[in-house]
């Protein structure tokens, strides 16, 4: 049996595996902050930068179902550069700093959804 290939498809489906972790947290994150903003007071934010985050959390789950889409019909493992996720992190920290101002201000906020179960990877992937 040629092992020859076997490292680079074990790292390939490692860097698959966690790209799509990465993305469902986008997901859950950029929801959750939709959410948020709908229970945002103008005494914790004002208005115009209510509409700024939504009109960035609604381009960034755009941009992720599109990503998710490549990501689906691409033959091989997909790669993102840090320059489309550097964005969508800091993005992610806005949402966290969104929910820990509206904490401050004791504003009830609804329950986080439970988190997606993680994607059982296939037992083999001709790697044996």
């Amino acid at each position: 049996m040629d092992d020859s290939n076997a490292t680079p498809m074990a790292a390939g489906l490692l860097m698959d595996g966690l790209l799509g972790s990465l993305l469902v947290d986008f997901e859950h994150w950029f929801a959750r902050g939709q959410v948020l903003l709908t229970h945002c007071p103008e005494a914790v934010m004002a208005e115009s930068e209510r509409q700024a985050l939504a009109s960035r959390l609604s381009l960034a789950a755009k941009e992720l179902a599109a990503t998710r889409s490549i990501r689906a019909a691409a033959p091989t493992s997909l790669v993102l550069e840090i320059e489309t996720l550097a964005p969508w992190h800091r993005l992610v920290l806005d949402v966290w700093n969104l929910s820990s101002r509206l904490r401050l201000a004791q504003i009830e906020l609804p329950p986080q959804p439970p988190s997606p179960p993680l994607r059982a990877e296939p037992e083999n992937q001709g790697l044996s």
